[in-house]
């Protein structure tokens, strides 16, 4: 038995299937439903259930707090109908809808950023044009292993895309990037996905938290704001275990010297040699700096522990959650075991 659901934003009812969440009934019929990882980790298609009922499958607590379950709000992503239903997407601040592509890319550089991260930038062979928002990512397939989540580190408005792919202990996917993709290969892309994107008509301070290769969102969204002629202070930490794990360090202060407004300072949490910079957990070193977030967006991206501790001391520090806008790098390995039990 099949059940009609409405969307608030969306004219006309659509019919979810038994067993299909609201988000899969909703992509399938052509609505622009917002999303991210779709399976219960981002929080980026929180919704308001606004009647009917629904069976939520695990997720994590990071993307729905017990308190905003309460107070109704579902994942649609996780959200099975038991009944016909109405539903609303929450309002962003700013709303970006870009068309679902599916492209065939070459690559065409190949690149050592440290020991286990590889920069890869691919042209687009067909499928474009590809347009996004800088701090969104995309779904890329190697070869004939499944697709795996990168995020673009280069502005929506270069032609060439470019990814930071860091080799992950037991991810197929990643070893083959890093260790056997060659140039002239072919690359499959979907995209773009992600809601934790550069809100562009915000004029107040940016704070940007990158963690290991999450800096390529970061990259991103901090080269689009100064692209754009943006005069509020940017502050950009980027946090890593040891000084093996730096990158980028001369483009970023060389963006902090040609822009005033930039502060780059990079936070080692466990170097191996002594060292004079700035050491502790990347969260720390913000709390330590800044205490003033009024007015201010957060842009988040990284490992979920570390995600998740910035997360926590922002709210602590009195910035408001909407403010705050978080791309946790969850593993399949991570994603699997919240499938199986966290949440509900």
């Amino acid at each position: 038995m099949s059940f009609a659901i409405t969307i608030r934003q969306h004219g006309e009812p659509i019919t979810a299937e038994p067993g299909e969440t609201i988000l899969e009934a909703a992509l399938a019929q052509g609505v622009p439903y917002p999303h991210g990882c779709r399976s219960g980790n981002c929080g980026a298609c929180k919704s308001v259930l606004e009647a009917g009922e629904v069976d939520l499958a695990p997720y994590s607590d990071y993307a729905l707090t017990d308190e905003e379950r309460a107070q109704g709000l579902i994942l649609a992503c996780r959200a099975t109908p038991w009944s016909d239903a109405a539903v609303s997407w929450l309002e962003a601040d700013e709303v970006v809808a870009h068309p679902l592509r599916q492209l065939v890319c070459r690559v065409i550089v190949l690149e050592d950023l440290t020991h286990d991260i590889k920069r890869v930038r691919l042209e687009i062979v067909s499928g474009g044009p590809f347009d996004f928002s800088a701090g969104q990512y995309a779904a890329l397939r190697v070869s004939t292993l499944p697709a795996r989540d990168f995020s673009m580190a280069n502005r929506p408005d270069d032609p060439v895309l470019e990814f930071h792919v860091r080799h992950m202990t037991g991810g197929a996917a990643s070893r083959y990037i890093v260790r056997n993709l060659a140039p002239g290969e072919t690359v499959r892309l979907e995209g773009p996905f992600g809601s934790a994107w550069l809100r562009e008509h915000h004029t107040g301070p940016i704070l940007a938290i990158a963690g290991g290769s999450g800096l390529a969102p970061i990259k991103s969204i901090v080269e689009t704001a100064l692209r754009r002629g943006a005069r509020q202070p940017i502050h950009l930490y980027f946090g890593v275990r040891a000084e093996r794990d730096l990158y980028l360090e001369e483009h970023f202060n060389a963006l902090a010297a040609a822009h005033p407004n930039l502060r780059f300072t990079p936070v080692l949490s466990e170097p191996l040699l002594p060292t004079a910079r700035r050491r502790g957990f990347v969260h720390e070193a913000v709390a330590a700096d800044l205490h003033d977030f009024d007015g201010a967006k957060a842009y988040i991206a990284g490992p979920p522990v570390m995600v998740e501790a910035a997360t926590a001391m922002l709210l602590d520090a009195g910035l408001r959650r909407q403010d705050i806008h978080a791309d946790a790098f969850y593993t399949e390995a991570d994603k699997q075991a919240l499938s199986m039990g966290a949440g509900a």
